[in-house]
Protein backbone atom coordinates (compact mmCIF):
# COMPACT_ATOMS: atom_id res chain seq x y z
CA UNK A 1 0.00 0.00 0.00
CA UNK A 2 1.09 3.51 -0.70
CA UNK A 3 0.73 4.69 2.95
CA UNK A 4 2.89 1.81 4.18
CA UNK A 5 5.98 2.64 2.01
CA UNK A 6 9.32 2.67 3.94
CA UNK A 7 11.61 5.77 3.64
CA UNK A 8 14.92 5.34 1.76
CA UNK A 9 17.76 6.22 4.23
CA UNK A 10 20.60 5.43 1.88
CA UNK A 11 20.70 8.97 0.59
CA UNK A 12 21.72 10.29 4.06
CA UNK A 13 25.11 8.52 3.97
CA UNK A 14 28.38 10.48 3.40
CA UNK A 15 30.87 9.00 1.02
CA UNK A 16 34.12 7.93 2.60
CA UNK A 17 36.29 9.99 0.24
CA UNK A 18 34.33 13.15 1.01
CA UNK A 19 34.51 12.51 4.77
CA UNK A 20 38.27 12.12 4.65
CA UNK A 21 38.84 15.32 2.71
CA UNK A 22 36.82 17.40 5.23
CA UNK A 23 38.85 16.16 8.31
CA UNK A 24 42.17 16.81 6.58
CA UNK A 25 41.17 20.40 5.79
CA UNK A 26 40.37 21.11 9.40
CA UNK A 27 43.70 19.74 10.58
CA UNK A 28 45.60 21.83 8.03
CA UNK A 29 43.76 24.98 9.10
CA UNK A 30 44.61 24.32 12.77
CA UNK A 31 48.28 23.77 11.93
CA UNK A 32 48.46 27.01 9.96
CA UNK A 33 46.81 28.94 12.83
CA UNK A 34 49.30 27.55 15.38
CA UNK A 35 52.23 28.40 13.10
CA UNK A 36 50.91 31.95 12.65
CA UNK A 37 50.64 32.45 16.41
CA UNK A 38 54.15 31.08 16.97
CA UNK A 39 55.48 33.34 14.24
CA UNK A 40 53.87 36.40 15.82
CA UNK A 41 55.20 35.49 19.27
CA UNK A 42 58.67 34.89 17.89
CA UNK A 43 58.68 38.22 16.10
CA UNK A 44 57.52 39.99 19.25
CA UNK A 45 60.18 38.32 21.39
CA UNK A 46 62.88 39.17 18.88
CA UNK A 47 61.77 42.81 18.76
CA UNK A 48 61.60 42.99 22.57
CA UNK A 49 64.97 41.31 23.12
CA UNK A 50 66.67 43.55 20.57
CA UNK A 51 64.99 46.77 21.74
CA UNK A 52 67.43 49.55 22.60
CA UNK A 53 67.62 50.08 26.37
CA UNK A 54 66.41 53.38 27.81
CA UNK A 55 68.93 55.46 29.76
CA UNK A 56 68.83 58.75 31.64
CA UNK A 57 71.60 61.22 30.90
CA UNK A 58 73.03 64.38 32.43
CA UNK A 59 75.41 67.02 31.14
CA UNK A 60 78.98 67.26 32.35
CA UNK A 61 79.45 70.52 34.24
CA UNK A 62 82.47 72.76 33.98
CA UNK A 63 84.01 73.94 37.25
CA UNK A 64 82.50 77.21 38.35
CA UNK A 65 84.51 80.30 39.17
CA UNK A 66 84.46 81.59 42.71
CA UNK A 67 84.60 79.64 45.96
CA UNK A 68 84.90 75.90 45.42
CA UNK A 69 82.03 73.62 46.38
CA UNK A 70 83.02 71.40 49.30
CA UNK A 71 79.82 69.49 49.99
CA UNK A 72 76.25 69.10 48.76
CA UNK A 73 73.26 68.27 50.94
CA UNK A 74 69.49 68.46 50.82
CA UNK A 75 66.93 69.42 53.43
CA UNK A 76 63.89 71.58 54.10
CA UNK A 77 63.00 75.14 55.02
CA UNK A 78 61.98 75.19 58.69
CA UNK A 79 60.93 78.18 60.82
CA UNK A 80 62.54 78.73 64.20
CA UNK A 81 59.25 80.04 65.55
CA UNK A 82 56.27 77.82 64.82
CA UNK A 83 53.51 77.42 67.40
CA UNK A 84 50.33 75.41 67.57
CA UNK A 85 48.20 77.75 69.67
CA UNK A 86 45.92 75.98 72.16
CA UNK A 87 43.61 77.02 74.98
CA UNK A 88 44.71 76.78 78.62
CA UNK A 89 41.37 75.33 79.61
CA UNK A 90 38.78 72.93 78.23
CA UNK A 91 35.83 74.69 76.63
CA UNK A 92 33.53 75.09 73.67
CA UNK A 93 34.55 77.42 70.83
CA UNK A 94 32.10 80.29 70.40
CA UNK A 95 34.03 82.43 67.92
CA UNK A 96 36.88 82.09 65.40
CA UNK A 97 38.34 85.31 63.98
CA UNK A 98 41.06 84.21 61.56
CA UNK A 99 41.55 82.39 58.27
CA UNK A 100 44.46 80.42 56.86
CA UNK A 101 47.09 82.65 55.28
CA UNK A 102 46.13 85.62 57.45
CA UNK A 103 48.93 87.71 58.99
CA UNK A 104 48.29 88.40 62.67
CA UNK A 105 50.05 90.61 65.18
CA UNK A 106 51.06 89.65 68.70
CA UNK A 107 48.01 89.60 70.98
CA UNK A 108 45.49 89.28 68.14
CA UNK A 109 42.35 87.45 69.29
CA UNK A 110 42.22 84.20 67.35
CA UNK A 111 39.17 82.64 69.03
CA UNK A 112 36.92 82.76 72.08
CA UNK A 113 35.58 79.99 74.28
CA UNK A 114 32.30 79.86 76.18
CA UNK A 115 32.98 82.02 79.29
CA UNK A 116 29.49 81.99 80.88
CA UNK A 117 30.61 79.93 83.87
CA UNK A 118 33.73 82.03 84.36
CA UNK A 119 31.68 85.23 84.19
CA UNK A 120 29.34 83.93 86.91
CA UNK A 121 32.29 83.05 89.14
CA UNK A 122 33.69 86.54 88.60
CA UNK A 123 30.38 88.16 89.52
CA UNK A 124 30.16 86.03 92.68
CA UNK A 125 33.69 86.97 93.73
CA UNK A 126 32.97 90.68 93.24
CA UNK A 127 29.74 90.45 95.27
CA UNK A 128 31.49 88.68 98.16
CA UNK A 129 34.25 91.28 98.22
CA UNK A 130 31.74 94.15 98.18
CA UNK A 131 29.70 92.60 101.01
CA UNK A 132 32.79 92.23 103.17
CA UNK A 133 33.83 95.77 102.38
CA UNK A 134 30.39 97.06 103.42
CA UNK A 135 30.63 95.30 106.79
CA UNK A 136 33.76 97.28 107.56
CA UNK A 137 31.78 100.53 107.49
CA UNK A 138 29.34 99.09 110.04
CA UNK A 139 32.19 97.96 112.30
CA UNK A 140 33.79 101.39 112.08
CA UNK A 141 30.55 103.09 113.23
CA UNK A 142 30.26 100.63 116.13
CA UNK A 143 33.92 101.20 117.02
CA UNK A 144 33.43 104.95 117.15
CA UNK A 145 30.53 104.53 119.56
CA UNK A 146 32.51 101.99 121.64
CA UNK A 147 35.44 104.41 121.97
CA UNK A 148 33.08 107.15 123.18
CA UNK A 149 31.63 104.74 125.72
CA UNK A 150 35.11 103.69 126.83
CA UNK A 151 36.12 107.33 127.31
CA UNK A 152 33.00 107.97 129.42
CA UNK A 153 33.45 104.87 131.59
CA UNK A 154 37.12 105.71 132.10
CA UNK A 155 36.18 109.19 133.36
CA UNK A 156 33.50 107.82 135.67
CA UNK A 157 35.87 105.19 136.97
CA UNK A 158 38.37 107.92 137.80
CA UNK A 159 35.65 109.73 139.76
CA UNK A 160 34.87 106.51 141.60
CA UNK A 161 31.36 106.22 140.14
CA UNK A 162 31.78 103.20 137.78
CA UNK A 163 33.21 99.82 138.71
CA UNK A 164 36.33 98.26 137.28
CA UNK A 165 34.20 95.60 135.57
CA UNK A 166 32.32 98.24 133.59
CA UNK A 167 35.62 99.73 132.44
CA UNK A 168 36.94 96.32 131.39
CA UNK A 169 33.77 95.58 129.42
CA UNK A 170 33.92 98.91 127.60
CA UNK A 171 37.61 98.38 126.72
CA UNK A 172 36.88 94.81 125.49
CA UNK A 173 34.04 96.02 123.26
CA UNK A 174 36.29 98.59 121.59
CA UNK A 175 39.15 96.14 121.07
CA UNK A 176 36.77 93.49 119.66
CA UNK A 177 35.47 95.91 117.05
CA UNK A 178 39.03 96.80 116.03
CA UNK A 179 39.80 93.08 115.55
CA UNK A 180 36.66 92.61 113.48
CA UNK A 181 37.66 95.52 111.26
CA UNK A 182 41.15 94.05 110.72
CA UNK A 183 39.63 90.65 109.90
CA UNK A 184 37.16 92.20 107.45
CA UNK A 185 39.96 94.10 105.73
CA UNK A 186 41.88 90.84 105.34
CA UNK A 187 38.75 89.27 103.86
CA UNK A 188 38.55 92.12 101.37
CA UNK A 189 42.13 91.42 100.25
CA UNK A 190 41.26 87.74 99.86
CA UNK A 191 38.19 88.74 97.86
CA UNK A 192 40.36 90.88 95.57
CA UNK A 193 42.58 87.85 94.95
CA UNK A 194 39.55 85.70 94.11
CA UNK A 195 38.37 88.41 91.70
CA UNK A 196 41.74 88.38 89.93
CA UNK A 197 41.55 84.60 89.72
CA UNK A 198 38.06 84.79 88.23
CA UNK A 199 39.20 87.47 85.76
CA UNK A 200 42.05 85.20 84.69
CA UNK A 201 39.53 82.39 84.14
CA UNK A 202 37.57 84.74 81.87
CA UNK A 203 40.77 85.77 80.08
CA UNK A 204 41.64 82.10 79.54
CA UNK A 205 38.56 81.88 77.35
CA UNK A 206 40.26 84.26 74.90
CA UNK A 207 42.97 82.69 72.69
CA UNK A 208 45.52 85.22 71.43
CA UNK A 209 48.43 85.05 69.02
CA UNK A 210 51.71 84.62 70.95
CA UNK A 211 53.77 86.44 68.31
CA UNK A 212 53.45 88.12 64.94
CA UNK A 213 53.23 85.70 62.06
CA UNK A 214 51.05 84.00 59.46
CA UNK A 215 48.36 81.46 60.23
CA UNK A 216 49.14 78.30 58.25
CA UNK A 217 46.57 75.96 59.79
CA UNK A 218 43.03 76.34 61.11
CA UNK A 219 42.43 73.51 63.56
CA UNK A 220 39.09 74.30 65.23
CA UNK A 221 35.63 75.53 64.30
CA UNK A 222 32.78 77.18 66.20
CA UNK A 223 30.94 74.65 68.35
CA UNK A 224 33.86 72.26 68.80
CA UNK A 225 35.36 71.37 72.17
CA UNK A 226 39.04 72.21 72.69
CA UNK A 227 41.37 71.19 75.48
CA UNK A 228 45.08 71.58 76.29
CA UNK A 229 45.24 67.79 76.64
CA UNK A 230 43.82 65.00 74.53
CA UNK A 231 40.43 64.00 75.90
CA UNK A 232 37.08 62.62 74.84
CA UNK A 233 38.47 59.65 72.93
CA UNK A 234 40.09 61.84 70.27
CA UNK A 235 37.00 63.95 69.58
CA UNK A 236 38.35 66.98 71.49
CA UNK A 237 40.67 69.34 69.64
CA UNK A 238 43.98 70.19 71.26
CA UNK A 239 44.82 73.19 69.08
CA UNK A 240 43.17 76.28 67.61
CA UNK A 241 45.66 77.41 64.98
CA UNK A 242 49.26 77.03 63.84
CA UNK A 243 51.23 80.26 63.43
CA UNK A 244 54.59 80.62 61.71
CA UNK A 245 56.98 83.54 61.97
CA UNK A 246 58.18 83.87 58.38
CA UNK A 247 61.05 86.06 59.50
CA UNK A 248 62.52 83.07 61.33
CA UNK A 249 62.74 80.77 58.29
CA UNK A 250 65.99 78.84 57.95
CA UNK A 251 67.26 75.65 56.33
CA UNK A 252 67.76 72.39 58.15
CA UNK A 253 69.88 69.69 56.51
CA UNK A 254 71.38 66.37 57.58
CA UNK A 255 75.06 66.07 56.71
CA UNK A 256 76.76 62.69 56.59
CA UNK A 257 79.09 62.44 59.57
CA UNK A 258 81.93 61.46 57.20
CA UNK A 259 81.82 64.97 55.71
CA UNK A 260 80.85 67.06 58.74
CA UNK A 261 84.47 68.22 59.15
CA UNK A 262 83.99 70.28 55.97
CA UNK A 263 81.24 72.34 57.61
CA UNK A 264 82.16 75.35 59.79
CA UNK A 265 80.05 78.00 61.56
CA UNK A 266 79.42 81.13 59.43
CA UNK A 267 80.51 79.21 56.33
CA UNK A 268 79.11 80.51 53.03
CA UNK A 269 76.37 78.36 51.51
CA UNK A 270 74.40 78.50 48.26
CA UNK A 271 70.82 77.21 48.46
CA UNK A 272 68.48 76.28 45.59
CA UNK A 273 64.81 75.67 46.27
CA UNK A 274 63.19 72.77 44.45
CA UNK A 275 60.39 75.14 43.46
CA UNK A 276 62.84 77.66 41.91
CA UNK A 277 65.76 75.65 40.46
CA UNK A 278 67.31 78.68 38.73
CA UNK A 279 67.39 80.87 41.85
CA UNK A 280 70.60 80.66 43.89
CA UNK A 281 70.11 82.02 47.40
CA UNK A 282 73.14 83.14 49.44
CA UNK A 283 73.17 81.71 52.96
CA UNK A 284 75.53 80.92 55.80
CA UNK A 285 75.87 78.20 58.42
CA UNK A 286 74.15 79.34 61.60
CA UNK A 287 74.89 76.41 63.86
CA UNK A 288 75.96 72.78 63.87
CA UNK A 289 73.89 70.73 66.32
CA UNK A 290 76.51 69.01 68.54
CA UNK A 291 75.06 65.51 68.33
CA UNK A 292 74.77 62.79 65.71
CA UNK A 293 71.92 60.53 64.69
CA UNK A 294 73.24 57.00 65.19
CA UNK A 295 70.58 55.46 62.94
CA UNK A 296 71.20 57.74 59.95
CA UNK A 297 74.86 58.54 60.74
CA UNK A 298 74.19 62.23 60.13
CA UNK A 299 74.65 65.54 61.93
CA UNK A 300 72.00 68.25 61.77
CA UNK A 301 73.10 71.64 60.43
CA UNK A 302 71.00 74.82 60.49
CA UNK A 303 71.58 77.41 57.77
CA UNK A 304 70.39 81.03 57.86
CA UNK A 305 69.34 83.03 54.81
CA UNK A 306 71.33 86.18 54.17
CA UNK A 307 68.12 87.81 52.99
CA UNK A 308 64.58 86.53 53.35
CA UNK A 309 62.09 86.52 50.49
CA UNK A 310 58.30 85.99 50.42
CA UNK A 311 58.82 83.06 48.02
CA UNK A 312 60.61 81.10 50.74
CA UNK A 313 57.94 79.03 52.49
CA UNK A 314 58.15 76.54 55.37
CA UNK A 315 58.70 72.86 54.49
CA UNK A 316 59.94 73.62 50.97
CA UNK A 317 62.57 71.21 49.70
CA UNK A 318 66.00 72.74 49.19
CA UNK A 319 69.46 71.67 48.04
CA UNK A 320 72.51 73.42 49.50
CA UNK A 321 76.16 73.64 48.55
CA UNK A 322 78.73 74.37 51.24
CA UNK A 323 81.42 76.63 49.79
CA UNK A 324 85.10 76.89 50.60
CA UNK A 325 87.31 79.95 50.46
CA UNK A 326 88.69 81.36 47.23
CA UNK A 327 91.60 79.19 46.10
CA UNK A 328 94.90 81.05 45.67
CA UNK A 329 97.51 80.41 43.01
CA UNK A 330 99.55 78.19 45.29
CA UNK A 331 96.68 76.09 46.48
CA UNK A 332 94.54 76.18 43.35
CA UNK A 333 92.47 73.02 42.97
CA UNK A 334 93.24 70.88 39.91
CA UNK A 335 91.09 71.57 36.88
CA UNK A 336 88.33 69.17 36.04
CA UNK A 337 84.64 68.74 35.42
CA UNK A 338 81.80 67.54 37.60
CA UNK A 339 79.33 64.73 37.00
CA UNK A 340 76.57 63.21 39.12
CA UNK A 341 78.04 60.53 41.35
CA UNK A 342 75.56 58.00 39.93
CA UNK A 343 77.32 58.24 36.54
CA UNK A 344 80.49 56.61 37.91
CA UNK A 345 80.65 52.83 37.35
CA UNK A 346 83.19 50.33 38.65
CA UNK A 347 84.50 47.70 36.22
CA UNK A 348 87.14 45.42 37.70
CA UNK A 349 88.45 48.21 39.90
CA UNK A 350 88.52 50.80 37.11
CA UNK A 351 86.23 53.82 37.16
CA UNK A 352 84.36 54.32 33.90
CA UNK A 353 81.44 56.32 32.56
CA UNK A 354 79.26 55.81 29.48
CA UNK A 355 78.79 58.74 27.12
CA UNK A 356 75.92 59.01 24.66
CA UNK A 357 76.97 59.99 21.13
CA UNK A 358 73.91 60.23 18.96
CA UNK A 359 72.13 57.01 19.90
CA UNK A 360 75.16 54.89 20.83
CA UNK A 361 77.25 54.45 23.97
CA UNK A 362 80.93 55.21 24.36
CA UNK A 363 82.80 53.75 27.28
CA UNK A 364 85.35 56.15 28.82
CA UNK A 365 87.80 55.45 31.62
CA UNK A 366 88.07 58.43 33.96
CA UNK A 367 90.33 59.75 36.67
CA UNK A 368 88.39 60.95 39.70
CA UNK A 369 89.04 63.84 42.03
CA UNK A 370 87.10 64.85 45.12
CA UNK A 371 83.48 64.00 45.82
CA UNK A 372 81.03 66.24 47.62
CA UNK A 373 78.21 63.75 47.90
CA UNK A 374 75.91 64.24 44.92
CA UNK A 375 78.65 65.27 42.49
CA UNK A 376 82.09 63.89 41.76
CA UNK A 377 85.05 65.68 40.19
CA UNK A 378 86.52 64.05 37.07
CA UNK A 379 90.10 65.14 36.39
CA UNK A 380 90.56 63.41 33.03
CA UNK A 381 88.43 61.62 30.46
CA UNK A 382 85.50 64.01 29.99
CA UNK A 383 84.78 67.46 28.60
CA UNK A 384 82.14 70.02 29.60
CA UNK A 385 78.85 69.40 27.82
CA UNK A 386 79.30 65.63 27.37
CA UNK A 387 76.17 63.58 27.98
CA UNK A 388 76.82 60.82 30.53
CA UNK A 389 74.51 58.01 31.59
CA UNK A 390 73.30 58.46 35.18
CA UNK A 391 70.56 55.81 35.24
CA UNK A 392 69.82 52.75 33.15
CA UNK A 393 70.39 48.98 32.94
CA UNK A 394 73.17 47.66 35.17
CA UNK A 395 75.06 46.16 32.21
CA UNK A 396 75.87 48.43 29.31
CA UNK A 397 78.23 47.75 26.41
CA UNK A 398 80.49 50.00 24.38
CA UNK A 399 78.82 50.81 21.06
CA UNK A 400 75.39 49.64 22.19
CA UNK A 401 72.38 51.51 20.79
CA UNK A 402 70.26 53.24 23.44
CA UNK A 403 67.29 55.51 23.78
CA UNK A 404 67.42 58.59 26.00
CA UNK A 405 64.67 59.08 28.56
CA UNK A 406 62.78 62.33 28.10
Amino acid sequence: MIGMMKPDLSELRIDAHKRGRSGTGKRVAVIFAVLAVLLILGAGYYAYSHRAPTVEVASVEAPQSGPPALLNASGYVTPQRRATVAAKITGRVTGVYFTEGMRVRKGFILARLDDSDAQKQLATAIADRNATQASILDFQVQLKNAEIELHRVTALRGAGVESQQALDNARMAANSLKAKIDYAQSQVLAGDARIQEAKQAVENCVIRAPFEGIVVSKDAQVGEMVSPISAGGGFTRTGIATIVDMNSNEIEVDVNENYIARVKPDQDVTAVLDAYPDWKIPCRVRTIIPTADREKATVKVRIAFDRLDPRILPDMGVKVTFLGKEAGTASKAPAGVFVPSTAIRDEAGRKVVFLVRGDQLERHAVKLGTSNGDRTQVLAGLSPGDQVVVAGPPRLRDGEAVRMKH
